[in-house]
């Protein structure tokens, strides 16, 4: 929690006559808020039963470049291994599973991700060209097709296997450097969680004071994606006061946030404010675009705390070279 004192679409064409195009923001959104109502939380949801049948948490990655899906596609694709009951994070095109020495198994079907563009109309472009102002792009989705490895056959022996499964209580090395690397003034002491945008810091309880102990990195991942918002960082809009609709916007980032680390850390996400349920509901179904802001900024907060781990690793890879050369 923050302290209350800061505290185009596509087109499915099949033939005449041409179907209807589809608001793929729409469809989205309102798969995201149908998942909420049943009370289920789509950023964690996966986990409860996954871990159970042997499902290392991790973000979902194209099982050829080994890169991370980002943004509402995290969210879509952990939606489909829970649905379907994949036992993998590892995902293809149908291209690329033939380029891995094997192909999709007859019969299965796909699932949609989608990316966002932008197009200018030949009319701005003409009208830019004619005021010399700056041409006004349209923003758009598109989307295409993925298949989870465990709909494929023939693939290469070993291949895109998941990471093993942090053991539920223990101190987490790699979440520590996380934290320590982020430059964040982390505090720990008190009885609560937050972090306090107009002094830039995040305090949090001691771990002992957590009934399960990995509830700590949960919780210090979610205070800082919150710190990921300040100025000096990504530049969210923090100063919102508590129960506003941007306070319940910044709440969804923070959660979605601390979700995407703790899978990339490969620990299980969980919510850490179940009781922000109604508001957030409440956000999206008034905005369809809102959960893929939200999913957006998360995703480039978890970047961000990330990109600053990976700095501090290969300084230190690099000053013991140094060492060992001399």
């Amino acid at each position: 929690m923050r302290k209350a004192t800061r505290s185009s679409a596509a087109l499915e064409s099949g033939g005449q006559p041409r179907a209807p195009r589809v608001n793929l923001y729409d469809e989205v959104t309102a798969r995201i808020v149908a998942e909420l109502e049943a009370g289920r939380v789509p950023w964690v949801q996966p986990w409860g039963s996954a871990v159970a049948a042997g499902l290392g948490p991790g973000l979902p990655r194209n099982a050829l470049t080994a890169r991370s899906y980002s943004g509402v596609n995290i969210l879509i694709l952990w939606g489909a291994v829970i649905e379907h009951g994949f036992p993998n994070q590892g995902w293809l095109t149908f291209k690329q599973a033939l380029e891995a020495g094997g192909c999709v198994r007859k019969g299965e079907r796909g699932t949609t991700v989608v990316y966002a563009d932008r197009f200018t109309p030949e009319a701005e472009k003409a009208r830019a060209r004619e005021t010399g102002a700056d041409a006004k792009a349209i923003p758009f989705l598109n989307r295409f097709t993925v298949f989870n490895i465990a709909q494929c056959e023939g693939l290469r022996p070993g291949f895109a296997t998941d990471p093993a499964p942090l053991p539920e209580r223990e101190i987490v090395p790699v979440a520590e450097e996380v934290i320590a690397a982020s430059g964040v003034d982390f505090r720990i002491g008190g009885p609560k969680a937050y972090y306090v945008p107009s002094l830039d810091f995040v305090q949090v309880p001691p771990q002992p004071a957590f009934f399960e102990q990995i509830n700590y990195y949960r919780t210090c991942l979610h205070e800082l994606t919150h710190a990921t918002g300040h100025p000096s960082r990504l530049g969210r809009n923090l100063a919102n006061p508590f129960g506003s609709k941007d306070y319940a916007r910044e709440e969804l980032v923070a959660e979605m946030g601390a979700a995407f680390l703790c899978a990339a850390l490969g620990i299980a996400p969980t919510v850490r404010h179940a009781d922000y349920l109604a508001s957030w509901l409440e956000v999206l179904r008034e905005d369809n675009r809102a959960i893929f802001r939200a999913a957006s900024a998360a995703s480039k907060a978890a970047d961000w705390l990330l990109a600053r781990h990976r700095e501090v690793r290969e300084r230190e890879v690099a000053r013991g070279e140094g060492r060992q050369a001399a």
